[in-house]
């Protein structure tokens, strides 16, 4: 395999940036030099950053290709390759596609219906061919307040590269979706409801969660030791909440919604993941707890970009900025991730790692990816 040298870059480090070159041959880092050196044959980076690839564990990307405009479903296989594209352009070198499990049908308004399995097969099908640029692992995310969330679970098994399986749990008057202002706002826009429609559709969903929503849960934790799967929580508000999560084994949290839910996570050793979109606007659009309360309160410690692929990179050095430290707010979309998932070859500019490395430059404050290179072969 070609032999590749990033020069004149300052390397983000696990714990420092450095002025330095990096190279590396057959799909892994081999050497970190220290100096402003060019050698001959190498790529001058002209002092732009260079880092890990970024982890992204919770995408909801994938979804805005599928379906660009409501009702209208494009050819999967060319979303699915522009949504692998998007991504290794923003830097991003390994996804965990989300994939919803758990469907609704018997509402004739407010329904959805189950599609992950064969997403999920045409994923892998692409994998396999070749076809995709970026590493890419499922996750499924379980909706407890579901009809179909058991036999939806039972047609994925430990060889679908199943990384992580998130409880999901949008019972009404709950978590995310404590102010019904906020749920409102979401079901009626999406499915067209009236004031009548929209009480009828909560008092269905709360009878769901009432009579499946506790064999749900257990069973999305019993199959995802099945698969081999990272458990997550989602959403969670409150500590007896967190207590629960901790008690099925969750690796780490998705966007708790309280500093209270965030303290006790970091109480019971479970990593803290928020929204990059969230810290970059601010605040939470659902009303939630700020991403950047987290940080200052050093209660964050992984990032997802959620719906803004490039979101990811800029929150990172948005988070470096805040703390002082470049490397660690890198590490919340590298090493942090990988590590919650349970991913030990990549996420660092260590030796032997695999070569997902990244140039970024910053351009008035903003950051601009030059380079993706995946197991050292160029992507984007």
């Amino acid at each position: 395999m070609t032999k590749t040298i990033l020069a004149n870059a300052m390397l983000v480090l696990p714990s420092d940036v450095i002025s330095g070159a990096i190279t590396f041959e057959d799909g892994h880092i081999t050497a970190i030099d220290q100096g402003k050196t060019v050698p001959a044959g190498a790529l001058d980076c002209g002092g732009d950053l260079v880092m890990p690839g970024l982890i992204e564990l919770h995408t909801d990307n994938l979804e805005r290709h599928i379906e660009p405009r409501p009702r209208v479903n494009w050819p999967h296989a060319s979303a699915i390759i522009a949504h692998d594209g998007e991504l290794a352009s923003t830097g991003i070198t390994t996804v965990y596609d989300a994939l919803r499990v758990g469907s609704v049908v018997s509402n004739t308004k407010a329904n959805y219906g189950e599609y992950a399995r064969l997403l999920a097969d045409e994923i892998l099908d692409l994998r396999t061919k070749g076809a995709l640029r970026i590493s890419h692992f499922l996750h499924l995310r379980a909706e407890v307040c579901s009809e179909t969330l058991i036999a939806e679970l039972a047609k994925f098994g430990p060889d679908d590269r199943i990384g992580i399986v998130s409880l999901m749990d949008h019972t009404p008057g709950q978590r995310q979706f404590r102010d019904l202002t906020q749920l409102r706002a979401y079901v009626c826009g999406k499915h067209g409801l009236n004031e009548a429609e929209f009480e009828s559709h909560i008092a269905d969903q709360i009878a769901l969660s009432d009579r499946l929503g506790a064999a749900h849960e257990a069973a999305a934790v019993t199959e995802a030791r099945r698969y081999g799967a990272v458990l997550a929580s989602h959403d969670d508000t409150t500590a007896a909440q967190v207590e629960t999560s901790a008690k099925h084994g969750a690796h780490f949290a998705e966007f708790p919604t309280t500093v209270e839910a965030a303290r006790a996570c970091r109480a019971a050793g479970i990593h803290v993941m928020m929204g990059a979109p969230n810290l970059i606007r601010g605040g939470s659009h659902s009303g939630n707890v700020a991403a950047h309360l987290l940080a200052e309160m050093d209660l964050l410690d992984i990032v997802s970009s959620d719906y803004v692929p490039s979101a990811l990179l800029s929150a990172a050095l948005m988070l470096g900025d805040l703390w002082g430290d470049v490397a660690r707010g890198v590490r919340t979309v590298t090493s942090a991730p990988a590590q919650a998932a349970g991913l030990k070859d990549r996420g660092a500019l260590v030796l032997g790692a695999r070569a997902d490395v990244i140039r970024v430059a910053r351009i008035a404050g903003t950051a601009s990816p030059r380079g993706t290179w995946v197991q050292g072969n160029r992507v984007a």
